[in-house]
């Protein structure tokens, strides 16, 4: 049964592939294909739309914003999001979909490094990819193994719980952030992972998108993690201010120089850091009620079902 299905392509200039893309998802059945293209300039939209698929063109820019913009389109119970650049396989969708019909999750994320093909990624991708994955675990406290594919399933009612706002690459991190914050049960699947075909060209940047997305796990800690966040922050400014402190106290105890200036500053920067820092520890102590109570509530409606 495909008929609940909506396979979400988001593109950029993806006229190498989208073709076969679309004919592999169609092949396997699935009939409800959506591609939201952002302002494609080599003939993606005409070819999607001669394969079948219904077209979207996005009025923001990024993946994010292109994700964000077609769930609001989308009728169906379940959605899955692929990349239009042919290195995932449509028949690896069953097996994304089947935790989501059997109720053991909500979002279910396929990971590439259970069966990636040679040249797939290059060891540059594959580093950063694996210290994202790590963060991310240091961070939310929760190993997902591939926070960063972009093969994803998951019901529509659980992502319109969530509240996304990345608009680039980030969009895969702040998914699965949000979705450990949130309480939403997920799953990762084995899936193979491909080489571009030769003459695709791919949109990510491993540097700037790396930042981007490495800004976007910290931006996000404040919600799921707050005492790393804003632990982080005041310890920056408890720092700057002992060090100024230990230069003044330095010039004025040696060399006789007084800095009444730097010496404010570093004082102002010491509170600064010590307030910052409580804050955290107060906001980490919300957020732990919060999730007490959100489990309290969920066995009160486990037991009255």
């Amino acid at each position: 049964m495909t008929e609940d299905v909506c396979v979400l392509i988001p593109t950029l200039d993806e006229a190498t592939t989208i073709g076969d893309v679309i004919d592999g998802f169609r092949s396997e059945g699935y009939e409800t294909i959506l591609v939201i293209d952002g302002g494609s300039t080599d003939g993606t939209q005409s070819i999607a739309r001669e394969h079948g698929a219904d077209v979207l063109e996005q009025r923001g820019d990024g993946k994010g914003q292109a994700v964000s913009e077609a769930l609001n389109r989308i009728e169906t119970e379940y959605v899955l999001l692929v990349d239009g650049d042919g290195t995932y396989r449509p028949g690896d969708a069953e097996k994304m979909l089947e935790p989501l019909r059997e109720g053991r999750a909500e979002h279910v994320i396929g990971n590439r490094f259970a069966d990636m093909t040679p040249g797939a990624m290059s060891r540059l991708n594959r580093f950063g990819n694996r210290l994202i994955n790590r963060t991310f675990a240091a961070v939310h406290h929760r190993d997902l193994t591939d926070v960063l594919s972009g093969y994803r399933a998951f019901t529509a009612d659980s992502v319109r719980q969530l509240d996304l706002s990345a608009n680039g690459f980030g969009i895969e991190t702040e998914l699965a952030v949000e979705c450990v914050r949130q309480g939403i049960d997920i799953e990762v699947v084995p899936i193979t992972y491909e080489p571009r075909p030769d003459g695709s060209e791919t949109n990510l940047n491993p540097i700037r998108d790396g930042a981007v997305i490495f800004l976007t796990l910290y931006r996000l800690a404040k919600l799921n993690n707050p005492m790393l966040y804003y632990g982080s922050i005041g310890l920056t400014s408890g720092t700057v201010g002992v060090v100024l402190g230990l230069y003044v106290g330095y010039r004025w105890f040696f060399e006789g120089i007084s800095h009444e200036v730097l010496a404010l500053l570093s004082a102002f920067t010491i509170l600064l850091g010590v307030q910052i820092l409580m804050f955290g520890i107060l906001s980490d102590m919300i957020v732990t009620l919060h999730r007490e109570q959100r489990r309290r509530i969920e066995r009160i409606a486990e037991d009255d079902e």
